[in-house]
């Protein structure tokens, strides 16, 4: 018969599962440090045998790496989404900024109905903190501020559409943004009236959010992508005709 004998689960098993569940979830996140061995075996209830023996688990694991001196980390396991080689081909080819923006806008259009749908008023009140914030450093012209901002909003949403898979996955590809493998966000914000049409836009994704309204919150994404996509494709054109109006100034000069 396929019956065993119960037993109490081992402490130690106990803290592994739930950090392992934070970790999924993403509340802890990559490169954030864990609290001292006392301060942790005090929240969770068990002794720093049980937690160290738990820790140990984590690390063989890889999702959890010590640091000398400086305690124990969530590790970066963001790193193994993409090989380096093909994060070079990224950086290096117009067609994966746009494929990456489509990619996006499938994505998140779809991560803004959920959240809309099954997000948690608290997650609903992050998402506001957020944009409250962008509110802010945009007023005090703040671009580098409200460029991070940016990334952070649209996280917010992925968070609160509750699906892990897709939370990982789009956290890898964010890393790549702000490593400026896709394009450099402050591009985006070098001209004050698309800073203010992009302030805007989030506005808007943030208003049928907090309405609840999936169908509204997945319209506003797709428009504020496909903004980003027109006024990447508008910059590439710009800086091509820049560098044929230097070719035609330099052939210009040489036969004065």
């Amino acid at each position: 018969m396929p019956f065993h004998k119960v037993e109490t689960e081992k402490l130690s098993l106990a803290v592994v599962r739930q950090i392992e569940l934070l970790i999924l979830r993403g509340i802890l996140r990559p490169g954030e440090r864990l609290p001292s061995e006392r301060e942790l075996a005090e929240r969770m209830g068990v002794s720093r045998p049980s937690l160290r023996d738990a820790i140990s688990e984590l690390q063989a694991q890889g999702l959890l790496a010590a640091k000398a001196g400086s305690g124990i980390y969530v590790a970066e396991v963001l790193g193994s989404a993409f090989s380096p080689a093909l994060i070079r081909l990224f950086g290096s080819h117009d067609e994966a900024v746009f494929d990456y923006l489509s990619f996006r806008r499938d994505m998140e259009g779809l991560a803004a109905e959920r959240a809309a749908r099954l997000g948690s008023d608290s997650d609903l009140k992050v998402v506001q903190a957020v944009f409250d914030k962008m509110q802010a450093a945009h007023d005090r012209n703040a671009a580098h501020d409200e460029a991070q901002l940016d990334a952070e909003f649209h996280m917010a949403i992925i968070e609160a559409s509750h699906n892990v898979v897709m939370l990982h996955m789009m956290r890898s590809m964010y890393d790549l943004l702000i490593q400026g493998v896709f394009y450099n966000r402050q591009t985006m914000f070098q001209q004050r009236a698309t800073r203010e049409a992009i302030l805007d836009q989030h506005r808007a994704i943030n208003g049928a959010l907090q309405a609840r309204d999936p169908s509204a919150a997945r319209n506003a994404i797709e428009q504020h992508l496909d903004f980003v996509e027109r006024s990447m494709a508008d910059q590439r054109k710009a800086e091509r005709n820049e560098a044929i109006a230097q070719q035609r100034l330099a052939h210009e000069t040489e036969h004065d």
